[in-house]
């Protein structure tokens, strides 16, 4: 995919419709999962904004890792945004309604995984800032702790152990809530329901909505 982003660059900046497009569809999910996250509800919004400046100052990139100034977009977009509605995300869920996650001995790869249901995000957007980025930014949007150091202007180390210590409170938060069921909305799939009685479908859990606050 990193070969085929940075084709799509080149093309985009010489002027490539097709090529944008398809940055585009390549990135706007994971940031608005991202974005979900820093800014709530209010996350499409940012990300048309982020757009409108990736689109702007794209012929002024030269090179580098894509994601990541994209990634740093969006971030100082949603910083604004939030300085200008001051208030602070708030996304609370039924812990009852999230999947499994992955334990402490995981690592951040293997977390993108399990990480895949609108409530699992909700609950990633609790964790003490640094741990909820870090988390996302390694597991969500797939950068590496060096990148990803470098869009939160931290060490790598400091990355690393963010993403660690919020993925161990995110495992015992769910390992309190004795949380067993899989959820039925994941990112890009849909998780089979588990089967109750003689070969009914038990009800999926209701889908977790942003607050207004």
């Amino acid at each position: 995919m990193t070969g085929e982003l940075s084709e799509a660059v080149d093309a985009a900046q010489a002027g490539d419709e097709d090529a944008f497009r398809f940055l585009y569809r390549s990135l706007q999910p994971g940031l608005l999962r991202y974005l979900t996250a820093l800014v709530g509800a209010d996350a499409e919004d940012v990300a048309s904004e982020t757009w409108l400046q990736i689109s702007r100052d794209l012929p002024s990139f030269t090179g580098g890792e894509f994601r990541a100034w994209t990634v740093t977009i969006a971030r100082n977009r949603a910083m604004d945004h939030l300085r200008r509605q001051r208030r602070r995300p708030s996304l609370p869920v039924p812990v009852q309604s999230l999947s499994e996650l992955a334990g402490d001995a995981d690592t951040a790869e293997r977390a993108g995984e399990t990480i895949g249901t609108e409530a699992a995000l909700a609950l990633i957007a609790t964790l003490p800032p640094r741990e909820a980025e870090a988390v996302l930014l390694r597991a969500v949007i797939g950068l590496d702790a060096e990148t990803a150091g470098r869009v939160l202007g931290r060490r790598p180390g400091a990355v690393r152990t963010a993403a660690h210590r919020g993925l161990r409170r995110l495992a015992a938060l769910l390992e309190r809530s004795d949380v067993g069921q899989p959820s039925g909305r994941a990112w890009g799939t849909t998780a089979p329901r588990p089967r109750t009685g003689r070969g009914r479908q038990a009800p999926s859990a209701p889908h977790a909505k942003p607050a207004d606050g």
